[in-house]
């Protein structure tokens, strides 16, 4: 044997006990922490802290199912309620083309009901641009569930004859059945009876067997107003009661287009209003804390756009970075989601209604 061999010998045997201790530090540190081996100067990689991954983060990132999308594709709106917490901050729509090939990503990830809102989302071609979108989602998606959120003032009864078949919901917003109060939130338009327009579509959604709901904000202006009469003779399959919430950009601050602070009701008046009416069998309240979280919400660049700070802090678009990446920054909360009875019998097939 050579004496080059000889001496490597105890040299390599001495590299190999290093290299294993190396390894067994490591292992024991990677256990209680989230340091990496190059944090310790064992790589070439710089040391690096370890990530701050916040309990809403990690919640984010495991509900990586977007169940139910609330989709606001347009801002723009006829009326000025006074607590609105989506504004006509911009006058963008995405072009159809567009707008399904996100359609088309979030039900390849799993989205079983897609709520159509705005704004107001028949204002935008006079409807026909939402009705492609509904017609798209059921016939060509195949969605379980596919609804609406409108003030109604822009329906026709043309409208339902041509898109009525593939739309399973259609929620009207109604926050009062006294006129007057209606002109004072801002829900009105002209001298037009938003109440009498309320019944009209009612009948319409009977008759081209469309469900029917109503959504109410409950704020200063109607708190004490009793609608149990007037909601039970519309029998809504679904009466959505929410307390008036603030939005940091949207209704409240210094970049806001409206100042809904005069609005806001406490948690103790907001539970008042629910015990008066805990006799309407359809009703469904949602306080603002099981609200603010609980909502998937795309914004008109479908973009999801995270509450948790009560700002809107949108992600970047799904049409960019693909829903999984988008959705870790949505701050939904799936608890509460399902807490609040998010999901529900949401398909017109499965009500067993009659019409």
């Amino acid at each position: 044997m050579q004496l080059s061999s000889v001496l490597a010998s105890p040299l390599l045997l001495l590299q190999l006990c290093i290299s294993k201790v190396r390894h067994v530090f490591a292992s024991v540190f990677l256990k209680v922490s989230d340091w990496t081996p190059e944090a310790w100067g064992w790589g070439t990689s710089p040391p690096v802290a370890p990530v701050d991954r916040g309990a809403g983060q990690e919640k984010a990132q495991d509900a990586m199912t977007p169940t139910s999308v609330n989709y606001h594709f347009t801002r723009q709106c006829n009326y000025k309620c006074g607590f609105c917490f989506h504004t006509a901050k911009t006058s963008f729509v995405l072009p159809l083309d567009e707008a399904k090939k996100g359609l088309q990503l979030l039900k390849a990830s799993g989205m079983e009901k897609i709520n159509f809102s705005g704004g107001e989302p028949f204002l935008h071609e006079k409807g026909e641009f939402l009705g492609k979108l509904v017609q798209y989602c059921k016939q060509d998606l195949q969605l379980p569930s596919v609804s609406i959120v409108s003030n109604g003032s822009m329906i026709k009864e043309t409208w339902f004859q041509k898109y009525g078949d593939d739309l399973d919901i259609l929620a009207i917003s109604c926050d009062s059945f006294d006129e007057a109060t209606n002109q004072l939130i801002g829900r009105a338009q002209g001298r037009k009876s938003h109440v009498d327009n309320l019944h009209k579509i009612r009948i319409w959604c009977q008759q081209y067997k469309v469900a029917f709901k109503i959504n109410s904000v409950i704020n200063t202006f109607n708190v004490d107003e009793d609608m149990a009469e007037n909601i039970l003779q519309l029998n809504p399959v679904r009466w959505k009661v929410f307390q008036c919430l603030l939005i940091d950009g949207e209704n409240a601050g210094e970049k806001a287009l409206r100042e809904a602070e005069r609005f806001v009701i406490s948690e103790e008046l907001f539970q008042d209003f629910l015990e008066r009416h805990s006799s309407v069998p359809c009703l469904v309240p949602e306080s603002n804390e099981k609200m603010r979280n609980s909502y998937l919400i795309l914004d008109e660049y479908m973009r999801f756009l995270d509450c948790r700070e009560g700002r809107k802090d949108p992600s970047k678009s799904i049409l960019d970075v693909g829903v999984k990446e988008a959705i870790c920054f949505s701050g939904f909360d799936e608890k509460m989601f399902l807490k609040r009875g998010g999901k529900y019998v949401w398909s017109k097939a499965d009500m067993k209604l009659e019409w």
